[in-house]
């Protein structure tokens, strides 16, 4: 693809809106995790960890969309592998900018856990996307994240089995398991299919 090809793809996909959403995401989880004084308990990063990722999955998910689905079915080159390079590069700025805001020493729910639940997020975002379009990606990422934080938020550690993958430490394997089976799975339906188009 030319550069002039690139650029194209990316206005038509919302890359740079979104990139600008990623980095508004990190400073606003920055600010939240210093307000909530959370270097000097991890248990109050729970908040940044869980949220973050999933401001971060719902603006990657508008961005899923295909402005020609026709298009996108005749040309000469398979999609697929744009579609999973914009996936998996917009997936790699989110997982590298919000840990920044729990780099404090306590690892708990630091960075580890920050880009497991990037992961799972967007993978239930992009599943989302094949199967309810674009647009309404982002439906069944904010249930399962307001259902996990006030549903289970008092729970921790082993009392949550691997669904619960959200609120487990960084360190969890079963968690990250599950994180990353749920991005393997929908980023894999995304790059195979593409979001179901919007009638």
């Amino acid at each position: 693809m030319t550069s002039t090809g690139i650029t194209l793809y990316a206005r038509s996909r919302a890359v740079p809106q979104t990139v600008a959403t990623l980095a508004a995401t990190t400073v606003l989880a920055v600010w939240a995790a210093h307000s909530l004084d959370s270097y000097l308990d991890p248990e109050r990063r729970v908040p940044v960890v869980a949220l973050a990722p999933l401001v971060a999955a719902t603006a990657i998910g508008a961005g899923l969309h295909s402005a020609s689905e026709e298009l996108d079915r005749t040309a000469v080159r398979p999609w697929w592998r744009r579609r999973l390079t914009h996936l998996l590069c917009l997936t790699a700025l989110a997982a590298a900018l919000l840990p920044l805001a729990v780099l404090s020493s306590a690892q708990t729910f630091g960075p580890p856990a920050m880009v497991r639940n990037v992961l799972g997020c967007v993978g239930l975002t992009a599943g989302a996307a094949v199967v309810l379009g674009a647009r309404l990606s982002w439906l069944p990422v904010f249930g399962y994240v307001s259902a996990m934080y006030m549903g289970v938020s008092g729970l921790r550690g082993t009392a949550l089995p691997a669904w619960a993958w959200l609120l487990e430490p960084g360190a969890d394997g079963g968690a990250w398991a599950t994180a990353a089976v749920l991005f393997a799975v929908g980023g894999g339906a995304y790059t195979a299919m593409g979001a179901r188009g919007t009638p």
